[in-house]
């Protein structure tokens, strides 16, 4: 074994151009896989992390959908709804919030943003230390006519940057802006689109009283699924309506956003696939010219006892040395093009996202770039184990 492995390291080092190109296919083969896998674990903990900190919270609304799909909108919500999911065993605090899409105007310009109607007292239960305000005030029971808005609607959505004080407009009725959120970015981004305002002033913004959500926070994580289960079932009877109501648990979204970056995962790294197709080919390539330039070697070798079994295993474990160390180039190239690639999407999108290197990514990726080097090498080593001494010896 010693003396085979001797003779493919003089091999591969006598054909340094072509082993270096060889070994190039396959490091970027693997480090595309292993970037984008990473880049997808990150930004995966990114949108979830934020999940499993409201992992307590149900959220219920009027209609039918699942998470990140269409919502069927079949009503709204009441008081008595309220007041019968703050009664449920089980749940801790109970919240309702009012919203709509309204025109908002400021300083001659206008869009169409959400706002949302809650009691000020509320955003605490909902959302607790997430959501903290970056300059000026929370809003209070007694504020009239002034709303808390996000990052978004301060700097985005207007020429100008709105700030603490100023006054905008919103469906007809002026208001005067208290504070401004922190930027909140991931599954909480919709947040930085949104105006609250107390419910009392929603009630005259919106033109009624209507509950779009409420908010539930359990006592007892485990029983998430189960108090969801209820509330719906009391929901539906106060509307005498079959599934009327969903009540969705943040497990249950965690869930199907896990599910959703699986299959995103899946497609990414099917696509990086292509590379190492391509790449196994060049070592498919490189091993039959390699057969061929060293026919009369394997003649000589064959003709003073070597065996087939012998033959064979010179060129996969040839094969093989050079996939291995492309494989580990690949893993390097990987962590680096994952970080590059985390930090330009990071800049792009004013957020940061991480980018997530598992040892058992990196070790796969070794794996996959062996098996991948001694399949494509294992045809060329079938041909030159098969040649005949005497023909090999010919062989000029």
């Amino acid at each position: 074994m010693k003396d085979i492995f001797l003779l493919a390291y003089r091999d591969i080092k006598e054909r340094k151009a072509r082993t270096s190109l060889t070994l190039l296919g396959i490091a970027v083969g693997i480090a595309a896989v292993i970037a984008l896998m990473s880049v997808g674990y990150g930004f995966e903990q990114s949108v979830t992390g934020q999940l499993v900190e409201m992992a307590d919270l149900i959220v219920v609304f009027p209609g039918k959908a699942s998470f990140g799909s269409d919502h069927v909108e079949l009503g709204s919500l009441d008081e008595r709804d309220l007041k019968d999911v703050g009664r449920i065993g089980g749940v801790k605090e109970a919240a309702a919030g009012a919203s709509s899409m309204e025109k908002v105007e400021y300083r001659g310009e206008k869009t169409v943003v959400s706002v949302m109607g809650i009691d000020p007292r509320d955003i605490g239960v909902i959302f607790g230390d997430m959501v903290k305000t970056e300059e000026g005030r929370d809003l209070r029971d007694n504020d009239h006519k002034t709303c808390l808005i996000g990052q978004g609607i301060a700097n985005d959505y207007f020429d100008e940057e709105i700030r603490v004080n100023d006054r905008i407009t919103i469906g007809g009725s002026k208001f005067r802006v208290v504070g401004v959120m922190e930027k909140q970015g991931g599954f909480n981004s919709d947040l930085d689109s949104t105006i609250f305002v107390t419910r009392r002033d929603a009630k005259g913004v919106l033109g009624n009283d209507d509950i779009a959500v409420i908010w539930a926070r359990t006592r007892n994580i485990d029983e998430a699924e189960e108090i969801a289960a209820e509330i719906e079932e009391r929901l539906d009877e106060n509307h005498k309506l079959d599934d009327f109501t969903t009540a969705m648990t943040m497990g249950s979204a965690i869930a199907q956003l896990k599910t959703i970056f699986t299959l995103l995962q899946a497609v990414l790294v099917a696509i990086a696939s292509i590379s190492l197709i391509v790449a196994s080919i060049g070592i498919m390539n490189t091993m039959l010219m390699s057969v061929m330039e060293r026919t009369h070697e394997v003649g000589i070798m064959k003709a003073i006892g070597a065996k087939n079994g012998n033959v064979l295993s010179l060129f996969l474990l040839e094969s093989g040395m050079v996939s291995m160390v492309g494989g580990v180039c690949g893993c390097v190239l990987g962590v680096i093009g994952a970080n590059v690639i985390s930090f330009v999407i990071g800049a792009a999108l004013g957020e940061g996202i991480p980018a997530i290197v598992r040892p058992e990514v990196l070790l796969g990726g070794v794996v996959v770039a062996v098996f991948v080097g001694v399949l494509s090498g294992l045809y060329p080593a079938r041909k030159a184990s098969r040649m005949s001494p005497v023909e090999a010896v010919r062989y000029e």
